[in-house]
This record gives structure tokens, C-alpha cells and sequence, in this order.
């Protein structure tokens, strides 16, 4: 059952484009150098959770990556961004759990990773080919 069957569907697509800017912004900050209105430079922070300063650029071109297949109008890629961002959120759920942060910095991301969880059942692909055959999206 996909998204369009069950919503409207400008409602699916509103929803879905709204998800995938979501998710470019967090690529940008990551990108950033500086402070973001998320609060420190994500410089600071990667190495503050344990991870590498350098691995903040990884989960931004992932990010970034699965934000542009989120808006894109076909189940197989919005399917595989969002089932690439459910592993990349599980990350963030299992760093923000092991550094005990606070309800507040840790909220935003178990919420989106029941999200795109929805999001990946709804896109499930009928036939797994259909996401890795080239060409299929053309």
C-alpha cells in the first residue's frame, strides 16, 4: 500500500517534500562551519558524541542524498531514501542514547525515525528489483 493510495494525493507529496526539506537542512548544517540555529557547529559536536569531525560530512551527503530521493514522485526512490534514513537515525537515536543527552536534544530524532520507518513500509516496493533495476526510474 503506498503513500498516494491512502492520503490524497497532493497531501502524500506536501507531506513528503516538507520531510525531504527537513532533512536538506540538516545536510546543510552539517556542511556549515559555524554555530546553526540547532546550536553549536556540528564541528564541535560529532567529536563531542564520539565520532570523527570529519564523519559529519558522511551523514550531511547522506542526508542530502536521501532528501532528494524523498521528492522524488516515484515509490522505488523515495523506498530506498527512506530506508538509508532509518539507518542513519537509528545512529543518531543509539548516540544520543549512549551520551544520555537530554529529552530536548534528543528529541527530533526518534520522532523522524518513526517517520521515515512509515515512510519506508508505505514505499515498500512490491518486487525488490524494482529499486536496484536501472533505468526503472526514467
Amino acid at each position: 500500500m503506498a503513500i498516494a493510495h491512502t492520503w490524497p494525493g497532493w497531501v502524500a507529496t506536501g507531506f513528503l517534500w516538507f520531510l525531504a526539506f527537513e532533512f536538506l537542512m540538516g545536510a546543510v548544517t552539517k556542511f556549515w562551519p559555524g554555530p546553526t540555529f540547532f546550536g553549536p557547529a556540528y564541528s564541535v559536536k560529532f567529536p563531542d558524541w564520539g565520532w570523527p569531525a570529519w564523519f559529519r560530512f558522511v551523514v550531511g551527503a547522506i542526508e542530502g542524498v536521501c532528501a532528494l530521493l524523498l521528492a522524488i514522485p516515484y515509490h522505488e526512490s523515495r523506498f530506498l531514501g527512506a530506508a538509508v534514513l532509518v539507518l542513519v537515525l537509528t545512529g543518531a537515536v543509539v548516540t544520543h542514547t549512549i551520551n544520555h543527552h537530554s529529552l530536548k536534544e534528543s528529541f527530533s530524532a526518534p520522532v523522524h525515525l518513526v517517520v521515515v520507518g512509515i515512510v519506508a513500509l508505505a514505499t515498500w516496493p512490491a518486487d525488490w528489483m524494482d529499486v536496484i533495476q536501472p533505468g526503472r526510474w526514467s
